[in-house]
């Protein structure tokens, strides 16, 4: 891609367009411009990852609250929303230069409410929603993962190369705290009435007390219409010029496919596991496991309250890690991220068969460490695409590689379906310890063909 502004023309920040724009020549790049366009993309894709998590809150519940469902109708309920913001970012990795930054990160906000509508209303209908309405609204939440692969493409148009580290480290990792936001506010939001939509009745548990399923949904409504505000008022467009055959060359260019792989393993997983988290916790030391006939359920684990730890972690660790990546470059992070990952992904596995409620603790360890070390590989990754590819290719990877990775939450919400959680653990050590082989090999050994 490159800028319709021919060399030479004057800088000019006054319209919607900014015309002359050019990050890498300081007389020519304004950064109040750009920071406050990181500020608001950043905050509304939080908002999106808010949106796209909601399914992982809420499923949980749901047969609590009257519904009827199977543990793999769950599993497939979460991991549907992870399969629909992989095919939407094949789409909005193509977006950015087509309608500009304004208008997609508007337009996207107020997408965002397709989803909190829907599970709004389905909640407060367990004995008449069918499963395929479920499907479809999960499916609808996949808009707020897509907007990834605009908004860091977009975003990227507005830094020299020598902040992108820092820049696309914080917008990927303030973005990702959407996720451990829901799971951390919504079980709180289910304990009360909401102010303004105190007409709505509560939902019944089993033991016959209230609970507001419907409440983070349209807690998070106002704030996906003033992200979509702000956006339209306060962000300007850079001019680029789309070159299609420029953008499918990143194909051609085998280091696409190995990042491919090596983000899979690090977003992939962090999203994959972010969403499952508290089912996974329910199924082995929780309400569905085995300690559940012999044991009441109130001393056992409860997933929802566990599951936003680990996406806080990873995302606080990828906005932290951006500055250290620009200074010690993308690789070595990423190598040691997967290194960890393997080893207490490993860890973990070994607690799946537990024969003591304690043994929770040490996978919940090993489990919030794995998460650790993903927050380390996506900021070295995301150091590394902008190094390792030329500039014209480097949006288009980032787009690309991003759609692969949300299918994390579709991948292994199907795994869980169809094999054992051991076999899955352990076939992610052997995922996870073949990509950072290849991550040594490219890119992080002395002497390495592409280092990053």
């Amino acid at each position: 891609m490159s800028t319709l502004n021919p060399p030479g023309t004057q800088f000019d920040s006054s319209g919607r367009v900014l015309q002359g724009w050019d990050p890498e020549d300081p007389a020519k790049w304004d950064k109040s411009i750009a920071w406050r366009t990181l500020v608001i993309t950043t905050a509304t894709m939080a908002v999106g990852f808010s949106a796209w998590y909601l399914v992982s809150a809420i499923a949980p519940l749901l047969n609590q609250i009257g519904f009827d469902l199977t543990d793999g109708q769950l599993y497939a309920l979460t991991a549907i929303s992870g399969l629909s913001a992989g095919l939407f970012r094949m789409v909005f990795m193509f977006l950015p230069p087509i309608v500009g930054t304004r208008k997609l990160v508007a337009v996207s906000a107020l997408l965002f409410l397709l989803p909190m509508l829907g599970w709004f209303s389905v909640v407060q209908r367990p004995d008449n929603t069918p499963f395929w309405e479920l499907l479809a609204i999960s499916f609808a939440s996949g808009f707020g993962g897509g907007v990834f692969a605009g908004f860091m493409p977009s975003t990227g148009y507005f830094f020299p190369k020598r902040l992108q580290g820092t820049a696309l480290g914080l917008q990927a990792g303030i973005g990702n705290f959407g996720i451990s936001f829901i799971q951390l506010v919504a079980p709180w939001l289910m304990g009360f009435t909401l102010f303004g939509v105190g007409f709505i009745a509560p939902q019944r548990l089993p033991d016959g007390s209230n609970v507001f399923v419907h409440n983070p949904a349209i807690f998070m409504v106002p704030w996906a219409v003033i992200c979509a505000v702000l956006a339209w008022i306060y962000l300007k467009d850079v001019p680029v010029k789309a070159n299609f055959r420029q953008q499918m060359s990143i194909f051609g260019n085998p280091n696409t496919w190995v990042m491919t792989l090596v983000y899979l393993m690090t977003f992939g997983a962090f999203a994959g596991f972010a969403a499952q988290f508290a089912l996974i916790i329910n199924q082995i030391y929780g309400a569905g496991s085995s300690f559940a006939e012999t044991m009441s359920i109130d001393s056992l684990p409860r997933g929802a309250a566990y599951a936003f730890l680990g996406p806080l972690i990873g995302a606080a660790v990828r906005a932290a890690w951006g500055p250290l990546c620009d200074k010690f470059g993308g690789a070595i992070w990423t190598f040691i991220g997967g290194l960890g990952m393997t080893i207490f992904t490993a860890v973990a596995a070994l607690f799946l068969n537990p024969t003591d409620p304690q043994q929770f603790w040490w996978f919940l360890g090993a489990m919030l460490m794995m998460f650790f070390f993903t927050g380390l590989g996506n900021a070295g990754t995301f150091k590394q695409m902008p190094m390792i590819f030329p500039k014209h290719q480097a949006g288009g990877v980032i787009g690309w590689t991003s759609a692969i990775a949300a299918f994390g939450p579709f991948i292994v919400g199907i795994l869980l379906s169809l094999m054992p959680i051991q076999a899955f653990f352990w076939g992610c050590v052997v995922f996870f310890a073949i990509c950072t082989v290849l991550t040594w090999i490219f890119y992080a050994r002395p002497k390495a063909p592409y280092p990053g």
